[in-house]
């Protein structure tokens, strides 16, 4: 529903603002420039949507090999002291604690299509717990907001997005969203932590939020004492290493397990085909709805005008461009991405504006499209706190991912 009326927003504001440049200012090209935009951005979301196919199926065929190896139930084994901590109202060995954690390595892989069954699942289970069938648990508010903290490990789309966009290295986001999306992610459990009054000063949680953040400091710190030509280079090495690590230990782990290691990879390759060609009309629809308003010239005008603010502050602006990704992220994941990728249209894929983007898309979720459909899977009508921590996540990953952005590109 959000989405809606977001589309009927951006065509009704570009014709107004066409209209008044055509009043006013005699602009006889803005309604032409305005239909070809529709043609041009509906030919351009194909393309994009037709290139996505080959990797999508790699990284499905990738996710069930692992499945079958067994990667995902040594995690949910080594990461169950640390839900506990998180989810105390769900039982021992209740087997949701295996959707949830499914769920969340579904997005930790940016496998954003892959992950929403999964999810439904869970939450499904965590409404079978719950005392109040109209009323949010707790339970359910933590794994909503570590959704919509969206954390990501491998950011798969993004890095496809950015290649088909003719980026030098697509990967070089790699570590900045890891950053952001950390940043978020640890906003989240904290906030609602607090909400919950769950005990952060658990020495389980204490242990391994202590060290996770540890590490993530220290790779700043190594970071920022590169110059920008080593830090790109450092930044596109490991993550390019670190995803290989990955496709050979999901490898090793099934041969381990004496499983078919082909048959399992084409199994979960053909999913990534059905998921590509599902995203056609979605990202159509957005893409030609922002191209008729940038034709129409309102986004110009919105972003000089944001710009203009941030400069009479004294304040750097660059980064003002990539905002409307940030700005819509929380209310559509095809709206962002229509946004991730006009930006690296407009500005160029390895522009900071672009890059900036593809931060934004990677380091938060979509906050009001989990909300809608995964309390409404369930009959959720009281979301209690849930919406204030995802929002106030989000912002933690946007204002995170603006800083990361500056120290690895600006």
């Amino acid at each position: 529903m959000v989405l809606n009326y977001i589309w009927i927003a951006f065509f009704l504001i570009a014709f107004v603002v066409a209209v008044v440049r055509l009043v006013f200012l005699g602009d006889w090209e803005v309604f032409p420039a305005i239909v070809n935009s529709t043609f041009d951005t509906s030919r351009t979301a194909f393309e994009i949507s037709l290139g996505l196919t080959g990797v999508l199926s790699l990284w499905m065929g990738v996710m069930k090999i692992g499945e079958k190896g067994g990667v995902v139930d040594a995690l949910a084994r080594l990461l169950g002291p640390i839900f506990k901590c998180l989810f105390p109202g769900i039982p021992k060995g209740h087997p949701v604690v295996g959707n949830i954690f499914m769920n969340i390595s579904a997005n930790m892989l940016g496998l954003d299509n892959a992950a929403t069954p999964l999810g439904l699942k869970a939450m499904e289970r965590l409404q079978e717990l719950n005392p109040k069938k109209d009323t949010a648990s707790d339970s359910m508010i933590m794994f909503l907001v570590l959704n919509t903290s969206g954390l990501t490990l491998i950011p798969v789309s993004i890095m496809v997005y950015r290649a088909q966009q003719g980026a030098a290295n697509p990967t070089d986001i790699f570590i900045p969203i890891l950053l952001a999306t950390f940043c978020s992610t640890m906003a989240g459990i904290i906030i609602t932590a607090l909400f919950q009054r769950i005990r952060l000063f658990q020495r389980t949680l204490m242990l391994a939020l202590g060290g996770v953040s540890l590490f993530m400091a220290g790779v700043v710190y190594g970071f920022a004492r590169l110059d920008s030509v080593m830090m790109e280079r450092a930044g596109t090495t490991a993550a390019n290493v670190i995803l290989f690590c990955v496709i050979i230990a999901f490898v090793l782990a099934a041969m381990r397990r004496k499983v078919n290691v082909y048959e399992a990879f084409i199994e979960g390759a053909k999913t990534g085909f059905d998921t590509a060609i599902r995203i056609i009309p979605y990202l159509v629809a957005i893409l030609v709805a922002i191209g008729v308003f940038r034709a129409s010239g309102a986004m110009d005008f919105l972003i000089g005008s944001l710009q203009a603010l941030v400069a009479s502050t004294g304040a750097d602006a660059e980064w003002v461009g990539a905002l409307p990704t940030a700005i819509m992220k929380p209310l559509s994941g095809s709206g962002a991405r229509g946004m991730m990728v006009d930006a690296m249209t407009t500005y160029g894929a390895d522009s900071f504006v672009g890059r900036l983007s593809c931060i934004f898309q990677g380091s938060t979720d979509t906050t009001f499209y989990i909300l809608a459909v995964y309390f409404g899977s369930v009959g959720i009508r009281r979301t209690r706190h849930a919406v204030a921590a995802g929002l106030l996540a989000d912002l933690a990953g946007v204002v995170a991912a603006i800083a990361i952005a500056y120290l690895f590109f600006g």
